[in-house]
């Protein structure tokens, strides 16, 4: 369990000081854990809308603050180049969250045209019918997100790292409410960029 925990803190602590500059990125990473934490309650209740959720808040304004705020260039706080990063970053790197967020955006046009799934499914009726099969199918989509990475990384490196990183993954909601509370007031402050002076001293 050490070494699990080692590896867990590892891949966070990597997650942090190359992928989250931008105090705007963490501010929407703070919106987005707050919202994932909702819909973890909601799942419990109502998975489908819990995934409506997560989806349209919590995974858009997460991958907006890296898409459109986080800086692409050359990392001078780890001397690092954006191509290094992308390559040996554990998990969903730009590329493959493209792909991901190319199939969810499908998903509902796919039910529209075809409500049954070729049969596989009773065709909704009604709106709220089908905001129902799109939430199950989104809650489908992250769990196998979720599985293809971990198996891909079992392939690429070891089964272990694909279960800290699912770990990871999973409780990063929780973990960004402790890391990115501040940042909200650092913004308002007019400081765009995290200095990363705790990543300097590392």
């Amino acid at each position: 369990m050490k070494d699990f925990y080692q590896q867990l803190k590892t891949q966070r602590w990597d997650d942090h000081r190359y992928y989250h500059h931008s105090r705007i990125n963490q501010s929407l990473h703070l919106l987005s854990a707050i919202s994932f934490v909702t819909a973890y309650a909601l799942l419990f209740v109502n998975p489908a809308w819990a995934a409506l959720l997560a989806w349209t808040v919590s995974m858009s304004s997460r991958q907006a603050g890296h898409f459109f705020f986080e800086p692409r260039g050359y990392d001078t706080v780890n001397q690092a180049t954006d191509e290094h990063k992308e390559e040996i970053k554990i998990g969903y790197n730009i590329r493959r969250k493209i792909v991901l967020l190319a199939i969810w955006a499908l998903v509902p046009m796919v039910l529209w045209l075809e409500p049954s799934l070729l049969g596989l499914i009773e065709p909704a009726h009604g709106l709220m019918e089908f905001l129902d099969d799109v939430g199950l199918a989104w809650l489908a989509l992250g769990v196998a997100g979720l599985v293809f990475r971990v198996l891909q990384l079992w392939i690429q490196q070891d089964l272990w790292t694909g279960i800290v990183w699912a770990t990871k993954i999973i409780t990063d909601p929780f973990h960004d409410i402790m890391l990115y509370h501040k940042a909200p007031l650092a913004l308002m402050r007019g400081e765009m960029i995290d200095p990363m002076e705790h990543v300097n001293h590392k």
